[in-house]
């Protein structure tokens, strides 16, 4: 079994580059087989939910070629086959195919995602939305059987702004006869790089970025070249760890304003900030204030930061909250940081953290992916050393995160137990 073993109490000093966003990169592959030409796509992070879906292309017969952060996909000679349980379990973002492959061909056949254990995580709003355009679903043990004749635009209201429903009915609304229309969509920054991606594929999408968004159908899609967005919750995580333990810390290769809920909040705390165009440089500061935290959707604070910055909130004078509204089993980290020293109870899906406390280095688990990167996040200020296990959660979401880490002065590695 691989574990992170970190020991604790450096400061980290120099630049960490951000990769390309994971949450852009797992919808951007999939939605690569709408076209009918090969496209290349730039800024891939190299991760395990990447390779995953990679896998999933090949199985389709798609052609994948990678070259350093860039990636072509040829979806010439595809095959619309089965997606079978052993491929879709691997990751929640699996479940992009289905969309993509009902939008090409009318009909997907695939097994239930998997993904990290962070509670309830129904796909109902993907299923409404495409029988809103005209499709059956039929489930059998877990196997998802969505087909239609032909896809009519239709309006569609999404019970709640939910990401991936949003994204699933564009995929499928693209080739769609007519207009679509998603009211209540997701307004992440994600979704509007993914909408840019179709766009740049010949789509006609417009409003991606807002709360409503129109889809004119059309026959054809064709090749193109698309950059993915540098990824947000990689920026914020690292910003974070600046917060706790950074000496002129440059975060590089941002777009600040997809930060604005973390910055707001960091500034209100006591955290020393330069924003620059694409970059932050952060220093940890002595006296922090302690603060309330509510997570919402997009522009909302991001419930992906809530794990990281609990851990940040274990260093202010005083008590913070934090109220989890999206998820709820995204408190898993608590009990950990608990292990280490935190000293914070969980009611009603409210973590109420008292502080300062000092950590001290012990063994924890990574739960789901953000609370890894809490468990790293705390076993950097932690004294001693901290063992991080299941660090394949870590794996999927932080690209090259021990060697990023290492290059600015940590102490961490990845070693087997």
């Amino acid at each position: 079994m691989r574990a992170l073993e970190i020991n604790g109490g450096t400061e980290l000093s120099g630049t960490i580059r951000v990769s390309g966003a994971k949450n852009a990169c797992v919808a951007i592959l999939p939605a690569a087989i709408l076209a009918d030409d090969e496209v290349t796509i730039c800024n891939i992070p190299e991760l395990t939910d990447t390779d995953a879906l990679c896998e999933i292309l090949k199985s389709l017969n798609v052609e994948v070629k990678r070259a350093s952060e860039s990636m072509i996909i040829d979806p010439t000679n595809m095959k619309n086959v089965e997606i079978t349980e052993n491929y879709s379990k691997k990751l929640r973002a699996s479940y992009y195919f289905m969309g993509a492959l009902l939008g090409k061909y009318k009909k997907a056949v695939m097994y239930f995602p998997g993904g990290c254990s962070i509670g309830a995580r129904p796909i109902n709003l993907h299923l409404k939305g495409f029988e809103a355009l005209g499709a059956t679903v039929k489930n059998d043990r877990n196997k998802y059987i969505v087909e239609a004749e032909e896809l009519k635009g239709a309006n569609i209201y999404l019970d709640f702004a939910s990401v991936g429903a949003t994204i699933n009915i564009m995929l499928a609304a693209v080739k769609a006869k007519g207009k679509t229309v998603i009211d209540n969509a997701a307004r992440e920054p994600e979704i509007v790089n993914i909408a840019t991606f179709l766009n740049n594929m010949g789509a006609k999408i417009v409003g991606a970025g807002t709360s409503t968004i129109q889809i004119e159908g059309v026959e054809r899609l064709h090749r193109c070249f698309h950059e993915i967005i540098p990824d947000r919750i990689e920026a914020g995580t690292y910003t974070i760890i600046g917060a706790l333990c950074g000496n002129k810390l440059k975060i590089d290769n941002i777009i600040p304003e997809h930060l604005d809920s973390l910055i707001s909040k960091l500034e209100e705390i006591g955290v020393d900030i330069e924003i620059g165009p694409d970059y932050l440089i952060v220093n940890k500061m002595d006296d922090y204030k302690p603060t309330q935290i509510e997570t919402a959707v997009y522009p909302g604070f991001p419930t992906d930061l809530q794990q990281p910055l609990t851990v940040l909130l274990t260093q202010c004078n005083g008590k913070s909250k934090v109220v989890e509204t999206i998820w709820e089993n995204r408190f898993m980290h608590i009990s950990h940081l608990n292990r280490l020293g935190a000293d914070i109870t969980v009611k009603n899906q409210t973590a109420t953290i008292i502080g300062p406390t000092k950590l001290k280095g012990t063994k924890v688990i990574a739960t789901d992916l953000r609370a890894g990167a809490a468990m790293i996040a705390a076993g950097l200020i932690a004294e001693g050393t901290t063992i991080i296990a299941n660090v394949e959660h870590i794996l999927r979401g932080y690209e090259q995160i021990v060697e990023k880490l290492t290059n600015v002065g940590a102490k961490i590695r990845d070693k087997e137990i």
